[in-house]
Order: structure tokens, then sequence, then C-alpha cells
């Protein structure tokens, strides 16, 4: 797992990886945003990555394992991430543009506050993966298995979840606009805070 060391500008923000400064306090944002993507690129397993608050456009992180590794406040667009692997990997409050995650295995994932756009989810794993709090419009998820994945309090808008696999997923409180769930197995879904 990813270790928090902080900004040595003191700001309180962690610092990125290989650097003892958080992405806000470099000096030269494009050259340490080219250091992550070419490491990202040289390796197949990459393990507790450190990079919150940093600027992704355009990159391809398809067919990468990723276990450990911390994107919080991330901007990614138009990222590619096509069969990937993921393992306890944290999204909290990222912005996600027109970004694709087909065909990868996602588990243990937070995307906590994260705001999802334009995202393709297709024959993906989303196993206990936490929503919670997310803003997704424009998103399909089809094909996909949520299996005990949390929803709880997202805002979900025009979007799809056809023909997936929604057992234990929890949808509690949240604001459903123009979602569809055909051929999806919503009786097993959880859309009611439970009484205690």
């Amino acid at each position: 797992m990813f270790t928090i060391i902080p900004c040595a500008a003191g700001c309180g923000r962690p610092a990125i990886s290989g650097s003892h400064l958080c992405f806000f306090h470099q000096a030269d944002h494009i050259h340490d945003t080219g250091r992550i993507i070419d490491l990202i690129a040289e390796y197949d397993t990459i393990k507790d990555l450190n990079v919150p608050g940093m600027r992704f456009a355009g990159v391809d992180f398809s067919q990468r394992r990723f276990f450990g590794c911390n994107f919080r406040e991330v901007l990614f667009s138009n990222c590619v991430f096509s069969e990937t692997f993921m393992r306890m990997c944290f999204f909290d409050f990222a912005e996600f543009t027109d970004c694709h995650f087909l065909k990868s295995d996602l588990q243990f994932l937070s995307f906590a506050g994260a705001q999802i756009i334009g995202c393709r989810f297709e024959g993906t794993e989303l196993v206990h993966v936490n929503f919670l709090g997310a803003g997704i419009s424009k998103t399909c998820f089809d094909d996909s298995n949520l299996y005990n994945s949390r929803f709880i309090s997202a805002d979900i808008e025009d979007s799809k979840f056809i023909n997936c696999n929604v057992m234990r997923v929890h949808f509690a409180n949240t604001r459903r606009e123009k979602v569809v769930f055909k051929s999806t197995n919503t009786a097993d879904a959880i859309f009611e805070m439970e009484a205690s």
C-alpha cells in the first residue's frame, strides 16, 4: 500500500511518488506527469504509486496491473484502461471524462466523490467497488459484474446498466434520472436503506 509522505512545502498534501513535493508544488508539471506516464508504460505491474492531484490526458493504461495506488483528485481525460487489473486503488474525488474501462478487472477500489462523465465500463468486473457520493452521467456499465458494490448517495444520470449483475449492490439514497437497468437482476440489489 502506498505511503503518505507530507509535501515538503508544508501544504499538508501528500508528496507524489519519486518526489518530496505534492503535484501542486512541483516546478514542472509536464515533466513530472511525463515521468509517471513513462513509469506506467515501462512496467506491467505498478505498486504503491502515489500521484494525487495529477492530470492525465489521452494516456493508455491498458493491460497494466495496479496494486495499492493512490489516484485521489486526479483528472483523467480521454484515457484508456482496457483490460486493466486493479486491486485496492483509490480514486476518491477524481474526475473521469470520456475514459474507457473495457473488459477490466477492478476490485476493492474507491471512487468516492468522483465525477464520472461519458465513460464506458462494458464487460468489466467492478466487485466490491465504492461509488459513495459519486456523480455519474452519460456512462455505460453494460455486461458488467458489480457484485456488492456501493452507489450510496450517488447522483446517476443518463446512464446504462444493461445485462449487469447487481446482486447486493447498494443504490440507497441515490438520485437516478434516465437510468436503464434492462435485463439486469435489480431484485437482488438494495435500493432503500434497511431499517435497524
